[in-house]
């Protein structure tokens, strides 16, 4: 019997009446969860036990708080399906934006690449081949949005350059669900449009109220 049971327990009238429903108070005790239920006991309603009638009343509306409290937790919490680790929050796109965006670097570096390309890729600790669209560049890094595996593109002939293997240098999105970190701190994420759910880690190097940029990108999360 928990705790919180046996304190209902003592204060109810003790007559194992039968009048709630149940053979005996402490049967009853154990199935009160609200007001309404609390108050299937006739004898509470008495002025010898309007005291712990209050009482009562405050339990119960205590524990409904610390229950709502720890649904709430729960509904914050990121999980990764995966690897089924837990992670500090979720990274979603920029506003208007498809993905997060994505820093890569491709380890071959002969590959003409223009901004506008879609560019197929496989990251590196990365099983899956990743299809993605240029939108910025600077000498050997390459900004993206990951446009899909083939499946997500809805077609079957485009034309796009084949990238190789690639570095992950950097994410930048904005915390949809779970904490928001302060800069410097290495954090375990889950971008949005991960196709395997997988936890990433990498370590916080800007930080503007949501929007984050993360550096130094890491899959292998213990």
């Amino acid at each position: 019997m928990s705790e919180t049971v046996e304190k209902i327990l003592s204060l109810l009238p003790g007559y194992n009446c039968g009048s709630c429903g149940f053979r005996q108070c402490k049967d009853f005790a154990a199935q009160i969860t609200d007001e309404a239920s609390l108050m299937r006991c006739p004898f509470l309603e008495r002025e010898i036990f309007r005291k712990n009638l209050e009482q009562l009343k405050e339990i119960v509306g205590k524990e409904k708080i610390d229950e709502k409290e720890e649904e709430e937790e729960k509904e914050k919490e990121v999980i990764g399906i995966i690897d089924g680790l837990k992670a500090d929050f979720s990274l979603g796109p920029l506003q208007e934006e498809c993905s997060c965006r994505e820093d890569i670097h491709p380890l071959d570096g002969s590959l003409e690449i223009k901004i506008g390309d879609i560019l197929r890729y496989r990251p590196l600790g990365c099983p899956i081949t990743h299809f993605a669209k240029v939108i910025d560049k600077s000498p050997g890094i390459f900004t993206v949005h990951i446009v899909g595996p083939l499946h997500r593109l809805g077609k079957n002939d485009f034309s796009f350059k084949d990238a190789g293997l690639c570095m992950i240098l950097a994410f930048e999105g904005v915390v949809v669900k779970g904490k928001i970190p302060s800069v410097c701190q290495t954090v375990k994420f889950l971008p949005e449009h991960c196709m395997m759910q997988k936890v990433h880690s990498g370590i916080v190097v800007s930080a503007e109220g949501r929007r984050l940029r993360i550096e130094a990108i890491d899959l292998k999360v213990w």
